[in-house]
């Protein structure tokens, strides 16, 4: 027999998008890409890895959309964190049904639902086999998710973070309006920055670059996607300092 290959990340900070998790709805959750990252995810503890979440909140509410609109920015960009924090608690519920140990732990303090984020005791649940899930951003305002999953993963000494999105990887233009687009394989963050690629806004890409901090962006629809990434196959775009 043949040994199974090792996971080339043993800690993983996977981001993703509300927008990600709606599927082919207008807003809300759909329940088959919540499924199917659930087996994923069970699937990497299953080898060993540890495995912490960042959701973000925009498929139930965005704080900058209604800001526009004339509400005010704080607060609005607080109801996005709430909604982040529902987000994250349909996926604890998901897990924990597949039998996984699960813990949400929120920048918004929120004692009777969940608890708050504590770096050492986060880091403390993904040594003991638990999945954390990251919830209420950086816990203020104008600061986005993924600035707040950049933070997270350098604070929890992720070995990559994993952005989750609609498409493949990064493009050198949007790939849906333009047929021609260039699709990267790696890229630095010095190069996303120069060429306003809007993979994350420039906060996050910033504290990856400053803090040496690799980031993998993938296809959340293609089936075994995050495993693969996992493994250290080239299934997405990867940035690196």
């Amino acid at each position: 027999m043949t040994d199974q290959p090792a996971p080339r990340y043993q800690r993983v900070l996977l981001k993703l998008s509300g927008e990600a998790l709606t599927g082919d709805q207008a807003f809300g959750i759909d329940p088959s890409i919540i499924f199917r990252l659930a087996d994923d995810v069970l699937t990497l503890r299953a080898m060993g890895v540890e495995v912490a979440i960042v959701v973000g909140g925009g498929n139930i509410f965005r704080g900058e959309g209604l800001a526009k609109a004339g509400m005010d920015r704080v607060t609005g960009d607080q109801m996005g964190m709430l909604a982040t924090v529902m987000n994250g608690l349909a996926m604890q519920d998901v897990l924990e049904q597949r039998g996984l140990l699960v813990r949400v732990m929120s920048a918004l303090s929120i004692p009777s639902v969940c608890e708050s984020f504590i770096r050492r005791r986060a880091i403390r649940h993904l040594e003991k086999g638990r999945i954390v899930i990251l919830v209420g951003g950086t816990g203020n305002p104008f600061f986005t998710t993924d600035s707040g999953a950049s933070l997270r993963a350098i604070e929890i000494q992720a070995d990559i973070m994993i952005k989750a999105t609609k498409v493949d990887g990064i493009y050198d233009s949007d790939p849906v309006k333009n047929p021609n687009a260039v699709r990267y394989d790696q890229l630095t963050y010095n190069a996303a920055l120069d060429q306003r690629l809007g993979v994350m806004d420039a906060t996050a890409i910033v504290l990856c670059r400053d803090q040496g901090m690799p980031m993998m962006v993938i296809d959340i629809h293609a089936p075994n996607n995050l495993v693969r990434a996992v493994m250290g196959e080239p299934v997405g775009t990867l940035v690196t300092a």
